[in-house]
Order: structure tokens, then sequence, then C-alpha cells
């Protein structure tokens, strides 16, 4: 156990920073500000949490905390970081205050107290977001991962049907409806779950759930109770019709961290719960989890290719991209695992980038329609320019963050599933259609009329951009920085499945 909270202090941090930005008499600027201070605070102290993590320890869990919760149903608060959860929770921290700098307009300004109180709202709603986003990843105890999971869509809820845009509620509901749905169907999971195992006080613990002796058709059972409520968050088809809706009509920033980040639940849960708790299941739901991964990847792509909105675009690439992590978590091989765990991490700044600068343009222009656009390389040269970055980083452009990823996962993927990598490699292809399209749709062309007065880059929106920038460089280049990490935990999820996790080349090389 680390005699320094690490994980509790983080969390709390931008969740006593909701509070004062909500309760505290004060301008709605200052209001701004301190929220943004909070979140820096938090991305500090888990900088300075992650410096204690050491990737060469073999236990799974690491910045231990463990505290008896409610006893007489064998739930703790116990937290704890491996590899995997460490670097999407320092994913979380980033995100935060670039999409609250980035939002610092988002909630138009009203007249008497009542904007003061409706931008006051929003931002405390995006900093308890990220004390649940903090807690959902470091959960070691079952039932408080659950917690977590669930409490996560209140503030989403209310970011979306309050701050949304015209079709907020719609979109606001459809997205609660499946993620309870989801919940609910895990709840019955996790109850069953735990009475499958030794009971106790600390029952929920997942060492205390992991390798027990399940009869098959009951082990079968509980992976679809959790997988169910995993293909809903992450989303896979055909669970993935409220991310759309609801991503569209998000603002910018609650669109980032729910794509960004909150949908990594999904493809997070399927590592720590299903493959180490149900390691047996997993392997019986391959060909199936397998089929809907390699549809996600060739659907989203598709429907991508044929949007106008740029949000809803972006909203369709992500769920292609959420079936290549899924076909690499499901390959059973180090080089996908560890491709698809780099993936998330790479995806989560790739979305930010496409949402965050997307809502730049749409800013200026007053419209989310492609068709709207045309020749604004001339009127924004920079805002175009790293547009085209953020674009070519979702195609997965050799050299930025995201190549390494989906490399890494297509070459882990094929000595297990090479029908599925074949066919899933062309994704990448119509990547590169819907990316390319959408940029010469918006951005080539002669100079639009009327558009005199529209500026280029502010210096605001020049710091949201900068650090998303670099992570692509840095990542794409240097992806050891996080593989070093990431490798032991993907090492340890693959022994629970007892299955051939010997490193092929491209894997072995980005540990050395």
């Amino acid at each position: 156990m680390s005699t320094v909270p690490w994980l509790t202090i983080t969390g709390l941090i931008p969740l006593v920073g909701a509070l004062v930005v909500a309760f505290v008499p004060g301008t709605v600027e200052n209001a701004k500000r301190l929220a943004l201070g909070f979140s820096v605070l938090a991305l500090v102290v888990g900088i300075v949490a992650a410096t204690q993590y050491d990737p060469s320890s073999t236990k799974q869990f690491q910045l231990g905390e463990q505290v008896s919760w409610i006893p007489q149903f064998g739930v703790s608060y116990s937290l704890g970081v491996d590899g995997l959860a460490l670097v999407l929770i320092l994913m979380s921290l980033v995100l935060t205050p670039v999409c609250l700098l980035a939002a610092w307009h988002d909630v138009p300004e009203e007249a008497g107290p009542q904007g003061g109180r409706r931008t006051k709202a929003y931002f405390a709603l995006l900093l308890v977001l990220e004390t649940f986003m903090v807690g959902v990843f470091a959960a070691t105890d079952v039932f408080l991962f659950y917690v977590f999971f669930e409490a996560m869509l209140i503030p989403v809820y209310f970011l979306i049907g309050r701050f949304g845009g015209p079709r907020r509620q719609y979109a606001a509901m459809k997205f609660l409806l499946f993620s309870l749905a989801g919940g609910l169907i895990m709840l019955v999971a996790v109850i069953a779950l735990y009475l499958q195992g030794p009971g106790g006080t600390d029952g929920f613990l997942i060492e205390k759930l992991t390798g027990l002796s399940i009869d098959p058709t009951t082990e079968r059972l509980l992976f679809v109770g959790f997988f169910l409520a995993f293909a809903v968050k992450a989303p896979m088809v055909p669970f993935h019709t409220w991310l759309p809706d609801a991503a569209t009509e998000s603002t910018p920033a609650t669109a980032t961290l729910l794509v960004g980040v909150l949908d990594k639940v999904g493809t997070f849960g399927m590592i720590r719960f299903c493959l180490q708790l149900f390691p047996e299941a997993s392997k019986w739901a391959t060909p199936v989890v397998i089929a809907l991964a390699v549809i996600s990847v060739l659907y989203g792509a598709l429907l991508a290719i044929g949007q106008t909105d740029m949000m809803r675009l972006i909203s369709f690439t992500s769920i292609s991209h959420f079936g290549f992590i899924v076909l690499g978590i499901f390959a059973f091989t180090s080089t996908g695992g560890a491709g698809s765990s780099l993936y998330m991490l790479n995806h989560g700044f790739s979305t930010a980038a496409l949402f965050l600068f997307a809502a730049m343009l749409v800013h200026r222009r007053g419209s989310k329609r492609i068709p709207d656009f045309g020749g604004w390389q001339r009127v924004t040269p920079g805002l175009a320019g790293i547009f085209l970055v953020a674009g070519l980083s979702g195609l997965a452009l050799p050299g930025l963050s995201s190549f390494i990823s989906e490399f890494l996962v297509l070459v882990g993927s094929f000595p297990t599933q090479p029908v599925a990598a074949v066919v899933g490699a062309t994704g990448s292809i119509l990547a590169a259609l819907y990316i390319l399209l959408m940029y010469k749709r918006m951005m080539t062309g002669p100079k639009p009329d009327g558009l005199a007065g529209v500026r280029d880059l502010s210096l605001r929106e020049k710091v949201v951009a900068a650090p998303i920038l670099a992570t692509f460089l840095v990542l794409g280049f240097f992806p050891n920085i996080a593989l070093h990490v990431i490798n032991p935990a993907v090492d340890k999820s693959l022994s629970y499945v007892h299955t051939d996790s010997a490193v092929t080349p491209a894997a072995e090389g980005s540990t050395k």
C-alpha cells in the first residue's frame, strides 16, 4: 500500500474545485480561471504520483489504497493502477485542462445572474467528470468500479442536456438510456460474480475474484453481462447509435471527454474484467467479438465518408477506431494488446484534436456543415494547418502517434485472426478517404467572400493546440515512453487467458 493516497488526492482536487467554482461568489471569469487552476493542479499531482510507479514491479497494482467501505456487502474503497490504468488517468488529467481552456466561450453569456450561474455550472460539471474519470480507471474493487462507471452518467447527462445543441434533450436521454441498460445488466453480473467468489468484507476486490472455478455456463453468462455494458460504452456496432447524436449535440469539450476518455472505459473494462475474470468465456466469445470489431471498423468508416456534419463524421470515425482497439484486445497476442492499449491513449488525443479544432472552425463559420465551407485555408491558414495534422493523425500517417498503435494492432492480430486483420486493414484506406475528402471540401478552392474580418488562431487556441500536437509527435517517434509502462500490464492480462503471448518482433523492439 502507498503511504500517500496519491490517487485519492488526484481525484479529490477537481471535486473540491467543482464545489469552489459552483458555490463561491465571484465573477464568471474568475470561476473559469479557478476551474482551470484546479485541473492543472490535479495534473501536477498526477504526474508526481506517476513518478512513484515502477514498471519493473511484479505487482499488478501499485499506488494502492484500501479502506473498508460497506463490509456487510463486501465492498471496499480500493484504488490502484497498473500501467494501462496509469496512462489513461494521465491522459484524462491532460485533456481536462485542455478542454476547459477550449471551452472558455462554450456557454453564451446571458444578461443577469443566470448567465453566470450557467457558466459556473458548466465548468463545475466538467471538473466533477474528471473526478469520476480518475476513479473509474483506478478502482480495484469491482463494485466501486461499477459505482464510478454509473456515476459518470450524471455529469455527462447534464452537460449534454443543459448545454448542448438544439436536439440536446433527445441526445442526452438516448445516451442515458443506452448506458443505464448496459449498466443494469452489468450490475446483475457483478452481484452474481460476488456470489461465486469467497465473499467476506472485501469480497469484491479484483484479486479475490480472479482465478475462480466457475461453471462454464455461468462464466459465459457473467462475461456477457460485463461485455454488453462495455460494448455500449466502447461503442461497438450494434450498440453504437447513441454516440453520433450525443457527440454532435454536445459542446466540443463535452464531446472530447465523452469520446476521448469515457468511451475508453469500455475497452479498458474488456481488458481488466473480461479477460482477467472470465478467461475461458473470453476465448469462447472471441469469434463473435472479432466479427463485431471488424464490422465496427468498416461500418464506422463507410458512414463517416457520407457525412455532411463535421461532428457527426468525427463520431463515426471513432466507432471505426474502437473496432481496431477491440480487434487487438481479442487477438490475444502481446503485440495486438500493446497496440490496442496504446491506441486508447493515442485516440484520446487524436479525437480531442479533431473535435476541438473543428469547433474552432464552426465558431468562425457558424455552421457544422462541410458544404458550407470551402477555401478556408486561404482565410485561416494556421487553423487549416493544425486541422490537417489532426486529420492525418486520425488516418494513422507514419510519424504521428496513431500510426504505431494501428500498425501494432494489425501485426498482432494477423497471427491469430488473419482474415479479420486483412479485412480490418481496409479501414485504414477508408480513413484516408473520409479525412482527405473532408479537408478537400472544407479547405481547398477559391477564397470565400464576406469573411474579411475572420481571424486566424488566437493565443488561447494556440495554447489549446500545442500539447495535443506535441503528443502526436512525441508518441509518434518515441512510443516506448508509453509502451514501457503498458507492456507489463498487457502481458499480465494475457497470462489469464492462457494463450501464447510471445512477443512478436514489432512489439519486442518497442520494449527495448
